[in-house]
């Protein structure tokens, strides 16, 4: 039997139940795992098991599931969220996003190794296959469960509201990673009008994130349906970081410039986007971060890269309650108040031609030019 398994999320990794799953379910066919999520695969670099699940694909969980359900008999999904229900509904929200849910037997195991866990069969195929993991772990198993819609459209579709699941009272809220409030209820919800977010129920708003989340004057519309929402921390302190990461293939950018850039280091801006960091620095020797939760957050995962970052930041700092690491050569400039996104714009348009990348002579000579333009706004920077 070919056995698919999705495994989402750092906990689950730093546990030690990932290891202990996939070792569990190889008594029953051949597997192959992918992490969906980016703080996920710092996890599993900590843990030393990029050989065994991969790291190299950005895809979400649903779309993980989907890709398995070509290739594989069955579909696993392993999470472990803040607690049982939080973690069966976040498995509500992917199933809800696949275009069939019925296609081969898909289960959930929420929770492994705690009395509380769950074996969820998301199907009648997977009802066979639930039961024997029942038996093996020892956690119940629960019918399969009817689809909760967490988002509705009104207004002919002006109008969206996509309810948060799961949330507890003071958790940062996210969207696509910019903090964009905190909880003053357990009962979110988050409404957008043509794309804007106009309120955001039970919650405190945070109106410099909204303008982030929006480009500023460029006004940028999000797709409630299909953005990444997350509450609460990105990681628990249950964990060693990884620092001899010599060994692994996935995480060595060394030899890999553009046959015209040859002698040059290539740079990247990761700007209000951490999650997206193993993609955007392929290849890369040196990446520019734009805003503080942005630099502690890219930063980190930099690290387990051997990535140096130049960070730009304000001290509009919200924090991800997440242990940070800095790669040594990195340099974190702080600027006035509300000036990063402004000087990111200016790095982004004046040094790197409007590009996500860019070739230069040395980290040094990029360094040069970051703090010519940010000169009259830096308050200090700290080198790491």
């Amino acid at each position: 039997m070919e056995i698919g398994v999705v495994i989402h999320g750092p906990d689950i990794v730093d546990s030690g139940m990932a290891k202990e799953m996939l070792d569990i379910l190889k008594e029953y066919g051949n597997t192959s795992a992918i992490m969906a999520g980016t703080i996920g695969k710092t996890a599993v670099l900590d843990a030393h098991l990029e050989d065994i699940i991969d790291i190299r694909k950005s895809l979400k969980p649903s779309r993980c599931i989907e890709e398995f359900f070509l290739t594989k008999d069955i579909v696993i999904l392993l999470n472990h969220g803040k607690t049982t229900n939080n973690g069966i509904l976040f498995a509500n929200i992917v199933v809800s996003r696949m275009a069939d849910r019925t296609i081969k037997p898909l289960v959930h195991i929420e929770r492994p190794g705690l009395p509380d866990g769950k074996i969820i069969p998301w199907n009648q195929k997977s009802l066979d296959f639930a039961l024997k993991m029942e038996k093996v772990l020892d956690l119940e198993m629960t019918d399969v469960p009817e689809l909760i819609t967490p988002i509705s459209v009104e207004d002919q579709g002006h109008r969206i509201i996509r309810t948060v699941y799961g949330v507890h009272i003071g958790e940062k809220i996210m969207i696509n990673g910019i903090i964009v409030g905190f909880a003053k209820s357990e009962d979110i919800q988050i409404i957008t009008e043509n794309g804007f977010i106009k309120e955001i129920k039970g919650a405190r708003v945070k109106e410099h994130g909204l303008e982030k989340l929006h480009g500023y004057n460029l006004r940028i519309p999000i797709d409630l349906n299909s953005c990444w929402v997350k509450s609460g921390p990105l990681r628990g302190n249950n964990f060693s970081v990884r620092k001899n990461v010599s060994e692994s293939k996935y995480i060595s950018n060394e030899g890999k410039s553009s046959p015209d850039s040859v002698d040059k280091i290539k740079a990247v801006i990761i700007d209000h986007e951490a999650e997206r960091s193993f993609e955007l620095v392929e290849g890369a020797q040196v990446a520019v971060t734009i805003g503080d939760d942005t630099t502690d957050v890219a930063g980190d995962i930099l690290y387990r890269l051997r990535i140096p970052i130049i960070g730009i930041t304000d001290g509009d700092i919200d924090g991800f309650s997440h242990n940070k690491h800095i790669y040594p050569g990195s340099t974190v400039l702080r600027l006035q108040p509300g000036s990063d996104d402004i000087v990111g714009k200016e790095i982004r348009r004046q040094i790197f031609d409007g590009k996500e990348f860019a070739y230069f002579d040395s980290t040094n000579i990029l360094k040069n030019k970051i703090f010519t333009l940010a000169n009259n706004l830096l308050i200090f920077s700290t080198d790491y």
